[in-house]
């Protein structure tokens, strides 16, 4: 069964700029041993980059969350030092799920990320509801969320709607 590791928006900005948070900062030795550990054994790693352009405020996502973050092309943007695999997918999603998910073949997905509560529960949910028969799991040990509530809140909801919670 083809494995794939989805590494959501680990960038600059989530992890310790704009929006970062401790529990990101936290999370980064277990999400570079679980990119490691999917490198190891061959599997398929694709990486997401939450991705803006300089008039994010005028976008109503900007105009909810008025804080200017991953604008394309600046350090923010860029995915954590160490963790990017060379030769590995990028897909640059200019919100919260990338839709296009249903024109790949997902048969068992791993999630890990930031945050847990916006970007890695959209895709989840996205994916689940793309590929029904999928495995679809999500690492609680490599996600963190806006703060520990939301984060809690999101894995709960994964886990209603038939996504396995790797505690």
């Amino acid at each position: 069964m083809k494995k794939t590791l989805i590494v959501v928006d680990m960038q600059n900005d989530f992890i310790d700029m704009a929006l970062g948070t401790a529990e990101a900062v936290a999370i980064l030795p277990n999400v570079r041993a679980k990119i490691e550990e999917y490198r190891k054994n061959g599997d398929e790693i694709i990486f997401t980059r939450d991705t803006h352009g300089e008039d994010y405020l005028d976008t109503p996502e900007g105009r909810k969350l008025p804080v200017p973050h991953c604008i394309k092309g600046s350090k923010g943007w860029e995915i954590a030092d160490g963790l990017y695999v060379e030769g590995c997918r990028i897909i640059d999603k200019p919100n919260f799920g990338w839709p296009h998910w249903s024109g790949e073949e997902l048969e068992c997905v791993e999630l890990i990320g930031l945050c847990t509560d916006i970007c890695v529960v959209s895709n989840a949910l996205i994916i689940k509801a793309c590929f029904p028969n999928a495995l679809v799991s999500v690492d609680a040990k490599c996600c963190a969320g806006v703060t520990v509530e939301s984060h809690n809140a999101a894995l709960a909801t994964m886990k209603m709607c038939q996504i396995d919670v790797i505690e």
